[in-house]
């Protein structure tokens, strides 16, 4: 009954966070607001939305890590399984822009987000460092999308009943992320405790695979589309706004302790994966599908390793 609660829980999320990414974007662009803030502001928020609720009821339900789990794994599968697997479907092409903005500065918040870990706590003031990161991130994205774009943004006409549809559409997005949130963990901690197993494996592995899903299809699409930019800049968006956002608000709202095993082994897991996408990245400025078997490879092995820790 647990792992159908689950599943339902995944499929809320899945489709919540869609709607509500419509229904924002469409409300954004009737307002005028230029379609590249909406990608930096509203689908990121969007993508990232599952991670968001949960962790945010895990840690008001005291399940600090499946909380803090869902975070690390998310990041760890963002990059290892749905950039590998985009990868290996077809080579993706990197900005050079990208390399010298995105990248270095995601690397160097996840190794501060590792640092202000290490005391085996992540409080307020961490949570208010973390948030004040992603104002800064942001800020400076947006200076530099309106960098050579002049002129007027074209304001998208929006009927009565289409404006009304779309508020529609973000209520009931949130309705079904805030249900699905709290369906996940409640199943996740029942599955846990049943079989033995630490809130903390639960949360990295079966709750991050469930919260990427949104990332998973916006990549897939991507891909197929050949714009493997999208799905590049998605997964590095995700993991930005994971750290910065989801765990800034843990912090600060409910602050939350960190499994030691988090420090000794997920988050150097993280970190090398984060900075190996960097190195592949700018060898011939794409990712071959010979790299992205390396990073799917990476992701199995760490699910081996990390249940292997767990026995």
């Amino acid at each position: 009954m647990n792992i159908f609660l689950l599943f339902v829980g995944l499929l809320l999320l899945y489709v919540g966070s869609d709607w509500l990414v419509r229904g924002a974007s469409s409300l954004a662009l009737s307002f005028s607001i230029r379609p590249i803030i909406v990608g930096l502001t509203v689908v990121a928020l969007g993508t990232s939305a599952p991670e968001l609720l949960v962790s945010l009821v895990a840690a008001a339900k005291g399940s600090s890590g499946v909380s803090v789990g869902n975070i690390i794994g998310s990041n760890i599968i963002n990059i290892a399984l749905i950039l590998g697997l985009s990868a290996m479907v077809r080579p993706l092409e990197v900005d050079k822009k990208f390399l010298s903005r995105e990248l270095p500065y995601l690397i160097g918040v996840s190794f501060l987000f590792w640092i202000l870990c290490l005391d085996g706590r992540l409080d307020r003031v961490d949570g208010s460092i973390l948030l004040a990161m992603l104002v800064v991130f942001l800020f400076y994205s947006i200076l530099t999308a309106k960098e050579g774009k002049g002129g007027q943004v074209k304001r998208q006409e929006t009927s009565g009943r289409r404006y009304t549809l779309n508020v529609v559409l973000v209520v009931l997005g949130l309705a079904c992320l805030a249900k699905g949130a709290d369906m996940m963990v409640v199943s996740a901690i029942a599955i846990a405790r049943k079989f033995g197993l630490s809130e903390v494996l639960i949360g990295l592995t079966i709750v991050a695979l469930g919260t990427s899903l949104p990332e998973l299809a916006t990549s897939v699409v991507a891909v197929a589309k050949g714009e493997s930019d999208i799905s590049i800049g998605n997964v590095v968006g995700s993991n930005l706004f994971n750290i910065c956002l989801v765990m800034g608000l843990v912090g600060i709202l409910n602050p939350v302790q960190i499994d030691g095993r988090l420090n000794r082994f997920e988050f150097p897991v993280m970190l090398i994966l984060t900075v190996l996408l960097l190195v592949f990245a700018r060898s011939g400025f794409r990712i071959q599908r010979v790299e992205g078997m390396f990073f799917a490879s990476c992701f199995f092995i760490y699910i081996g390793v990390a249940y292997w820790l767990a026995l």
